[in-house]
């Protein structure tokens, strides 16, 4: 039976354990409400200017170099969004195979040729993706530390600005969507080059692949060309703060419901613990007893 003094010192640490993931729990939540808050204002926007270029672009024959359609893809590149800290169930694995999957399944010969780059932000995707010798040209670790527009912006605007200038001929963001506090859709999509028919539809967790069906006809001042030089970037930039906003929502919801079952877990562990040591207290107690009865006995018997 195992020794009491151990059962105790499992016990208590536990205990401990139980605390601190009762507070990461509460830690999640909080940020988690905070992210849903911005996460929901920004979706209505980003969706209602995935329709106003649906309608600019529809509407003229523009020669920006953001609307380039190429003959043939030759390089890619991919902006992966994972998380700075750990602690959140498969939140992490499960997008990176998912990516892996991806691009095994239609980025095979970019991959092997050299040809796919790689964009990570958070400190997860990074280390997860140069450890298997993926080509990693650019990363950013702490990116959640302080998270704001203007940072991810940058990196949007190097990408497209990489798109316009013919190194990539296209563009792909990875990503977890939240869907609830428990689940994700992990998905991954190609901004770039842009395509009118899938502008067309609104892509958010709440209205999924729903048409816009008005295409009213507008008067564009200055004129639909300028408007969509101006709003072209600003469109890309908002498709990725989206989806950062959405995985970063996604992640506390993922890290509120891990450290919820691993309270859970603690507490049956406990229990089960606190069993075993009773029935090791019992067993020592009734061994005690014994013994002391057979010394009676032997000394009766002298």
């Amino acid at each position: 039976m195992a020794n009491l003094r151990d059962i105790r010192n499992r016990i208590s640490s536990i205990k401990n354990t139980q605390q601190i993931t009762k507070a990461m729990k509460m830690v999640a939540a909080a940020k988690l409400r905070k992210a849903q808050q911005r996460m929901s204002a920004t979706r209505p926007y980003a969706n209602k200017m995935r329709e106003v270029m649906a309608r600019l672009v529809s509407a003229n024959s523009s020669e920006n170099k953001l609307l380039r359609q190429p003959d043939e893809t030759s390089r890619v590149l991919m902006i992966l969004i994972g998380s700075d800290k750990g602690l959140c169930g498969g939140f992490n694995n499960n997008l990176f195979r998912t990516i892996e999957l991806y691009i095994h399944d239609h980025l095979a010969s970019f991959n092997e040729s050299g040809n796919l780059d790689l964009i990570t932000v958070g400190r997860k995707s990074g280390a997860y993706f140069k450890k298997r010798e993926y080509k990693v040209v650019d990363s950013h670790p702490g990116f959640f530390d302080n998270l704001t527009y203007e940072d991810t912006s940058e990196i949007m605007e190097h990408a497209s600005q990489s798109f316009a200038d013919g190194e990539y001929d296209s563009v792909y963001i990875a990503f977890n969507e939240f869907k609830t506090v428990i689940s994700q859709n992990r998905l991954v999509e190609e901004v770039l080059p842009i395509k009118t028919d899938l502008l067309n539809t609104d892509n958010s967790a709440e209205k999924e692949n729903k048409k816009i069906e008005t295409f009213t006809e507008y008067i564009y001042e200055p004129d639909a060309d300028t408007i969509l030089k101006n709003m072209l970037p600003v469109h890309l930039n908002m498709q990725l703060w989206r989806a950062v906003l959405e995985s970063n929502a996604s992640e506390q919801g993922a890290r509120m419901a891990a450290m919820d079952n691993a309270t859970e877990n603690a507490k049956e562990l406990e229990q089960e613990l606190k069993l075993r040591y009773n029935q090791a207290r019992q067993s020592a107690i009734t061994t005690e007893i014994s013994e002391i009865v057979s010394g009676a006995a032997a000394l009766e018997g002298n």
